[in-house]
């Protein structure tokens, strides 16, 4: 049974969606992204703004993990996280990545590639004290991405906090945050039939944006 290998090539599906051309895009990508993302909060409004955050160290090898988007506007696009975490040491050595949404459902994938900034502290205090409860208790205690000996190790910190703070008022860390990626690329993909999906990259030139088709 170790060497048995399960064969999923067989395994397809067929995209339907309407199509996307370059006469209906926006000609700002941060407006197209709106329009898409209102879409996409209409159809799975509880995991719209959840997205894949790539990152390389150093050396280039890669990571990627889903984080949700807490804002965007003309300046980039701004998630949260443990500065100490294994994307914010990435990010240190390498303050560039890519972000992609995908909608099911929608058949919709938007890429997003630009360098990353970290953003002022007072910008993530001010989104960390509008958490719960029970996510604050839980940042302040935790060094995200490295090694604990068990879950009750864990638990016992979140107990201990909270009972060192009876009133609720739980100190942002500052080694906890956001980051800021300003896009450099968009590429906007829309699943089609027979796999001729349609593909249009905003990329910044001189300032501006230019548009083009790629091809599938």
């Amino acid at each position: 049974m170790a060497n048995q290998i399960s064969d999923i090539s067989a395994l397809r599906r067929e995209y339907a969606a309407t199509g996307l051309h370059q006469a209906d895009l926006n000609a700002d990508p941060f407006a197209q992204f709106q329009l898409w993302l209102d879409k996409a909060r209409e159809a799975h409004p509880d995991d719209a703004t959840s997205m894949t955050l790539a990152t390389a160290d150093s050396e280039g090898r890669p990571a990627a993990r889903i984080v949700l988007l807490k804002h965007f506007d003309s300046h980039g696009f701004c998630w949260f996280t443990d500065f100490r975490s294994e994307k914010g040491q990435h990010l240190e050595q390498n303050p560039y990545a890519e972000l992609m949404f995908y909608w099911y459902g929608l058949d919709r994938q938007v890429r997003i590639r630009g360098p990353v900034e970290q953003l002022e502290y007072a910008f993530g205090e001010r989104y960390f004290n509008e958490r719960p409860l029970g996510s604050r208790l839980s940042a302040a205690v935790s060094h995200q991405s490295s090694t604990v000996d068990s879950r009750a190790t864990l638990e016992k910190a979140v107990s201990e906090m909270s009972a060192q703070n009876p009133d609720g008022k739980i100190a942002c860390p500052d080694t906890w945050g956001g980051y800021r990626l300003i896009p450099e690329r968009f590429e906007f993909w829309q699943g089609r039939e027979n796999r001729l999906h349609d593909r249009f990259v905003y990329a910044l030139e001189d300032g501006k944006w230019q548009t083009c088709r790629l091809q599938p």
